[in-house]
């Protein structure tokens, strides 16, 4: 069983990943291996070099993520510009990994991945799990994080597809508006029904 856990950004996806990994599953993060394909002078290092220009890379030649995030979040045509770049190399990473873990005996695999809808990433997993978090809690989560500021988080968000179409995916939705103990007990409930057989299946 593969399990997409998705939401926009500042939802809590990493947290109900967390949760899962502590119940027993095995868990990637997208974000983490699109990172991966950044590594200096590999084809996708390259290729975003060649997009954006050097303005985009540290004095050790590594991509200076914020400084493309600015350049992308702020226009609709580079983000699809890095968007056909980077999805394509970690698409082929998160397949890697998954058979990773299935030859090694994971019963469950939890995708994390913000854009899971938006890369077409869908035929990867047999079940959805959408997290949402209204805006005004995502936004006080993160105020103080070093990658946002006020307008960056606004300009990710916009770039994001609304929770309202992202819901039309979902297998199941987990409203993370309350505390931790709220969320770690719908997290069990969904994990229980994944182990008997109740959850639904793609």
């Amino acid at each position: 069983m593969i399990i997409g856990v998705t939401g926009n950004t500042g939802s809590g996806k990493s947290t109900v990943c967390l949760m899962l990994g502590e119940l027993g599953a095995a868990v990637i993060d997208a974000d983490k291996l699109a990172h991966e394909t950044y590594s200096p002078h590999s084809q996708t290092w390259q290729k975003l070099v060649a997009s954006f220009g050097k303005s985009i890379l540290t004095d050790t030649s590594e991509i200076n993520r914020r400084s493309l995030g600015q350049l992308v979040f702020a226009d609709t045509e580079s983000l699809t510009t890095l968007n056909r770049i980077v999805h394509p190399a970690a698409r082929k990473l998160a397949q890697e990994k998954i058979k990773h873990f299935q030859a090694h005996g994971a019963k469950v695999i939890a995708l994390e991945a913000t854009l899971l809808i938006e890369a077409c990433w869908l035929d990867l997993v047999n079940n959805v799990w959408l997290v949402t978090t209204p805006e005004t809690i995502i936004r006080r989560r993160l105020e103080k994080h070093p990658r946002f500021n006020n307008e960056q988080l606004t300009m990710r968000l916009k770039a994001q597809l609304p929770v309202s179409e992202k819901m039309k995916y979902a297998d199941e939705v987990i409203h993370n508006d309350g505390d931790m103990a709220h969320l770690a007990a719908k997290v069990s409930e969904l994990w229980q029904r994944l182990k008997t057989g109740e959850a639904p299946h793609r």
